[in-house]
């Protein structure tokens, strides 16, 4: 669930007029349960969840796991692209400016009248500790908004360890026929604060780090040469985690949820463009539809919450070599916009990851898109994990074969948690391009696999146990074909 990426090494700070004119401190606005709040300079790392508990004493949203797994700080947020359902703990303030947030203590009608969701939940016995409870009705009171009936995918972010998903799936779907409340069709702020720049060239002692909100990549491309060391914020499912979990100090802070021009899907006659800021979500409603085996795999990608906060360019950035879209990604031929200033340029999504921990990006170097190639839908994607929903993948196999007259004409294959980066299969590859697909050039090319890969044993899974998994994906590619890698559902 990565969304972010932080630069860490060094390089020669720009003038000090520059510098100042870059450093904003800023009043937020937004709408919380139909108020109009703003907020004067607030700390750029306060997560929503905090500051509803300690600030505003609505106490209703939960702090459960505080790393956006469990849902039960799950809020609602609406801007010019709907609503969606978030997790508050992992939520920073400044990605919150513009929006409307609904909290499970404005579900309820302003006369006190129940949501529709709130009264099947009590008429069906949805409820038992309760602690999860406020969540799920959050949860349940954005899909009722917007007419989603998929419950088992949309609710799997929410967990419930004593009720039991049985009567929480009743209620759900005994809403769905239910109006949606007027109240609920929340609009965001008119009208927004002006934002002050800074006049020093960097903070005085003490105070709180300087944060930014980008509208452009050209004022992002100004930010990160004059901040070499700064954090990008996009979505913060990986980076809120360095704040609530290891209580790491970000220095300053860019969000990029303001950044129109990286929240661009363009497709033309033979490619797609996803802008870095494009969410998870997004990128699979643009892709899905030419690939139909990237929509099981997304499906699977964290949880909904997590889906509707997390990027793609995050997701890439971060370099995790358990990350899921890179490898299905490079089996595609993907190639990876990156800018430096005005610099910009274009490689392949394979080579921009090295090794462990390291990418081909420059400091003050930034993902801006990646582009996927329109081509005949012949991928198939295989994630192995240890439960279905909201697992990190042992493994995660990607094959794009083209099958000619029986022949294999062409072959991309990538992995992750095979090596130290998502990887390509290129002694796989080798070994059955231009083979007949069968039996016989399967069994010959399995032990390519181990010239490719020499994979690391932890607690998900066994260096033995990887590479056998990945074998045996190369089968199932070629006895299944297509296949939805959601098997097991409720």
């Amino acid at each position: 669930m990565q969304v972010s990426t932080r630069v860490y090494a060094a390089s020669a700070p720009l003038p000090c007029h520059m510098v100042s004119r870059l450093i904003e401190h800023m009043d937020i606005t937004f709408r919380l349960n139909g108020e109009d709040v703003t907020l004067h300079d607030p700390h750029p790392t306060t997560t929503l969840l905090d500051w509803l508990r300690e600030e505003r004493g609505l106490t209703g949203t939960k702090e459960g796991c505080n790393e956006g797994d469990c849902g039960a700080c799950t809020v609602m947020v609406t801007d010019d692209g709907g609503a969606k359902s978030l997790n508050a703990c992992i939520l920073f303030l400044p990605q919150l400016q513009g929006k409307a947030v609904r909290t499970v203590e404005g579900i309820a009608a302003p006369d006190g009248t129940l949501h529709p969701v709130q009264q099947t939940m009590i008429d069906l016995h949805g409820s038992q500790c309760g602690f999860c409870t406020p969540g799920f009705i959050v949860s349940m009171a954005t899909d009722h908004l917007n007419g989603s009936s998929d419950h088992d995918t949309t609710l799997a972010g929410n967990l419930c360890r004593c009720t039991g998903y049985a009567p929480i799936i009743r209620a759900a779907k005994a809403a769905e026929s239910a109006p949606v409340p007027d109240h609920m069709r929340d609009t965001p702020p008119s009208s927004f604060p002006k934002n002050s720049g800074g006049e020093e060239a960097a903070p005085p002692a003490g105070a709180k780090p300087p944060f930014a909100a980008p509208k452009t990549s050209d004022a992002l491309a100004e930010w990160c040469e004059a901040h070499p060391d700064g954090t990008l914020i996009a979505g913060a499912t990986d980076v809120g985690l360095w704040v609530t979990k290891h209580f790491t100090d970000l220095g300053p802070v860019a969000f990029l949820n303001q950044c129109a021009d990286l929240q661009q899907v363009t497709e033309t006659e033979s490619e797609i463009t996803l802008g870095a800021g494009v969410s998870i979500t997004r990128a699979s409603d643009a892709l899905s539809p030419h690939f139909a085996a990237l929509k099981p795999l997304f499906d699977r990608y964290g949880s909904t919450q997590v889906r509707n906060a997390a990027t793609i360019g995050g997701n890439i950035a971060n370099g995790s070599p358990i990350g899921d879209s890179p490898p299905p990604l490079i089996a595609l031929g993907a190639t990876l916009h990156l800018r430096k200033g005005n610099a910009r340029r274009i490689l392949p999504l394979e080579e921009f990851f090295i090794d462990y921990g390291k990418q081909d990006r420059a400091p003050g170097e930034f993902v801006e898109a990646v582009t996927i190639p329109k081509q005949p839908d012949t991928l198939h994607v295989f994630k192995l994990s240890k439960r279905v929903d909201q697992d990190i993948s042992a493994v995660c196999g990607a094959f794009n074969l083209v099958i000619e007259n029986g022949l294999v004409a062409s072959a991309r294959i990538a992995f992750g948690g095979m090596a130290g980066t998502p990887k390509r299969a290129a002694a796989v590859e080798a070994a059955l391009t231009g083979q007949l697909w069968s039996e016989a050039t399967i069994k010959a090319a399995i032990p390519a696999f181990a010239e490719d890969f020499t994979p690391l044993s932890d607690m998900r899974a066994s260096a033995e146990y990887r590479l056998k998994a990945a074998q045996n994906m190369l089968w199932r590619a070629f006895h299944e074909g297509l296949v939805d890698v959601l098997e097991v559902r409720a």
